[in-house]
């Protein structure tokens, strides 16, 4: 008896699901499940509102706050950072950047960039209040107002590009509301022949693991095509 006798037929075609006939929009089965499940986390979010997120998360921020501060104690100061590229076609620099200044003052738009953005809230003294995933890590940070140039500019002087070609700069530095130091953040917008390129760099503690600068790479190609998508979409 051979091998083959004693085991059976050996399968020769792997394992998949194919939609023959059904819906007539655009798309496959992961199309659809993205748009309701949109949906979904959208009607929950709003249901339950910004204070009903804070009270539902608390103890979720606290741990993802006290990890971020012990790493940023053993960090002693030092960043890590990591970068996400986007190229953009049919859209212009400033008219991206144009849509999202304007769009903080609505919240609910913020939301809809990124499954794991539950605040995205703008205070009265310009700062904005962020609760977000870092890594598996739910965090209530506060990002001071976008500027220029800061003091510390010089300290990521390696990601900046020519200004020349990325006239639209932000940086900002995340704090903790003890006034923890936990993170940068630093994006850079320029114009290509047909459209833009968008420059997404991020900087944790440097004793935060790999996991967490990946995840929050992809987390930044996530909430800036979705809001891509949405300037493009308005200025339809």
């Amino acid at each position: 008896m051979t091998s083959q006798e004693r085991t059976g037929p050996r399968e020769t075609t792997a394992f998949a699901v194919e939609l023959v006939s059904g819906p007539t929009s655009a798309g496959g089965v992961d199309d659809f499940e993205l748009v309701v499940a949109r949906r979904a986390l959208a009607l929950l979010k709003a249901r339950i509102g910004r204070q009903g997120l804070l009270d539902l998360l608390g103890e979720d921020i606290k741990a993802g706050n006290a990890f971020l501060r012990e790493r940023a104690e053993a960090s002693a100061g030092k960043f890590i950072s990591g970068t996400t590229v986007l190229a953009v076609r049919g859209l212009k620099a400033a008219q991206f950047v144009h849509w999202l200044e304007n769009s903080f003052s609505d919240e609910n738009v913020l939301l809809a960039g990124e499954p794991e953005h539950y605040v995205i809230a703008p205070n009265a003294d310009w700062t904005v209040t962020i609760v977000e995933n870092l890594g598996p890590h739910v965090c209530r940070v506060v990002l001071p107002g976008f500027d220029t140039a800061p003091s510390w500019a010089t300290e990521v002087r390696n990601e900046l590009l020519p200004e020349s070609d990325y006239p639209f700069r932000r940086l900002g530095a995340m704090h903790l509301a003890d006034g923890t130091l936990v993170g940068r953040v630093l994006t850079q917008f320029g114009d290509t022949d047909e459209g833009f390129n968008a420059n997404l760099t991020c900087y944790f503690p440097a004793a935060c693991p790999e996991d967490i600068l990946e995840e929050h790479r992809q987390h930044l190609a996530v909430e800036f095509r979705n809001w891509i998508v949405a300037a493009a979409r308005a200025r339809r």
